[in-house]
């Protein structure tokens, strides 16, 4: 609730005294401890390892750099620190600087205040400001610079406080300022904080000014070694107090709380579209595929905009099928994953290997390698069984395909995709022998997918034409590949 305190005679009767950011940053951040709460209780997976560290770093006062790839929520948690302000502060209306009534920063506000002069309120939403580093920021753009008609006008020197426009800095007083991609600065901008982070001063054209700026800078970076736009520069670096590494969730169940959390659906989609948990788990086995894949760039990273994003395609996929076959609800198969290719080819950067394979090319590539992951964890090990150390359990299904071939169509209706998985022998042993089930649904997922892992196994063959399926002998496959070429 916003203070009924509204002149500088009730601010100062009220016992209000002026506190450093990083003081109340600290308080609050007790407060939240001693009560159990979470910070940034929308980050999933850094409760052991990030969030500490962030605490950690308002505990001992220090300014911080998030350091990691792109889409590991560094953002986020800059934003998030906001909570950790005081709701409401005080400030002298009208003051560029957000100047607190009790200690102003400059002589020209402290001659203006008196007792009965009036006080604003200012939120703490309104106390975060952030800057992307481009190469086109300048120091005036940061600092501040001389404003040459102001300083005519008013017949005042230079050196004077009255004639500078400040910058996005000194004007973010007792505000939370955040520097996106901190490696993007120009070197020689990175220079003029040195002082503002170490000493609280800013120099101007020449002139310098004892301004008690009062700040918490967040910086977020990636890896230096891993960029060729640049890097922070030594002295900075030793400047910021404490450098936190962030993290790719490490577990799949991190992945898909986040994936759930952040993808954008429609109520009709929620209503019209059920995702199946393996085809689900599949979007974020694709993710870790990409991270450990040699045709694309390890640097560059593979953010988790890229499992969202695949996320809401293999949905719509779902939903546009169900729109076209009139089945409503419908469920997410296995060849929905086609769909999700643009959301792949946009967001990995391919190396030479991976260019000379195509962007298309490497997508399949990995949700044929999230298939063989998925599957190994499944079924038996299709290699022992080829060394005969276990029974052969997808003898029959192998041999169904000797004399019948199956074709997957994106627009097969739910009735004609259960019938055609229904119809390959042994396909439905198979499934109720290692993943039982008594959901329809759920089973018929499990029949596909099967079918898709057999073949990533070259157990089975598959072609992929214009977004549909069709499974063969493996052997046949590759005679009628040949005999194309």
């Amino acid at each position: 609730m916003k203070p009924n305190i509204q002149t500088l005679r009730e601010l100062r009767e009220s016992g209000y005294t002026p506190k450093p950011i990083r003081e109340e940053l600290r308080a609050n951040l007790i407060a939240m401890l001693d009560r159990r709460e979470p910070l940034f209780p929308e980050v999933v997976g850094y409760g052991d390892t990030v969030i500490p560290q962030v605490q950690r770093a308002v505990l001992a006062g220090h300014s911080m750099n998030l350091l990691g790839l792109r889409g590991q929520a560094k953002t986020r948690m800059a934003r998030g620190l906001v909570d950790l302000l005081d709701e409401w502060v005080p400030v002298v209306p009208g003051s560029v600087l957000n100047e607190d009534p009790m200690a102003p920063l400059l002589r020209s506000t402290a001659e203006q205040l008196h007792d009965d002069h009036p006080i604003g309120w200012m939120h703490r939403s309104e106390r975060y400001v952030e800057k992307l580093a481009t190469p086109d920021v300048s120091v005036a753009d940061l600092i501040g610079d001389v404003d040459p008609i102001k300083a005519a006008n008013l017949g005042l020197d230079y050196s004077d406080e009255r004639v500078i426009a400040y910058g996005l800095i000194p004007r973010s007083h007792r505000c939370i300022f955040a520097i996106n991609e901190l490696p993007d600065l120009q070197p020689r901008i990175q220079v003029a904080l040195f002082n503002i982070l170490q000493e609280g001063d800013i120099q101007i054209r020449g002139f310098q000014m004892r301004l008690a700026l009062d700040l918490q800078f967040v910086f977020t970076a990636n890896p230096e070694d891993y960029t060729s736009r640049g890097a922070i520069i030594t002295p900075l670096k030793d400047r910021i107090q404490s450098q936190i590494l962030t993290h790719y969730p490490r577990s799949i169940e991190d992945s898909l709380a986040i994936t759930a959390q952040e993808a954008r659906l429609t109520a009709e989609q929620h209503r019209r579209v059920v995702v199946s948990p393996m085809v689900a788990e599949l979007v974020e086995r694709v993710a870790l595929a990409a991270r450990e894949s040699e045709y694309i760039d390890a640097g560059s990273g593979v953010s988790a905009r890229l499992s969202i994003t695949a996320y809401e395609l293999l949905v719509a996929a779902a939903e546009l099928r169900s729109h076209l076959t009139g089945d409503a609800p419908t469920t997410t198969r296995i060849t929905d994953l086609l769909g999700i290719i643009p959301a792949i080819t946009g967001k990995v950067e391919l190396v030479y290997e991976g260019e000379q394979e195509g962007p298309e090319g490497v997508a399949v590539h990995l949700m044929n390698q999230a298939f063989r992951a998925l599957f190994a964890e499944r079924f038996p090990d299709p290699e022992l069984v080829r060394r005969g150390k276990m029974e052969d359990v997808y003898a029959e299904v192998v041999a169904h395909f000797n004399d019948d071939g199956l074709e997957l169509l994106r627009m097969d209706s739910d009735a004609e995709h259960a019938a055609k998985l229904n119809a390959v022998a042994g396909l439905s042993a198979l499934v109720d022998r290692y993943l039982p089930t008594d959901d329809a649904e759920a089973r018929r997922g499990a029949m596909e997918f099967a079918l898709h892992g057999m073949a990533a196994h070259n157990l089975l063959g598959k072609d992929v034409i214009d977004g549909e399926v069709s499974f063969s002998d493996l052997m046949g496959n590759l005679f009628s590949a040949d005999d194309e070429d």
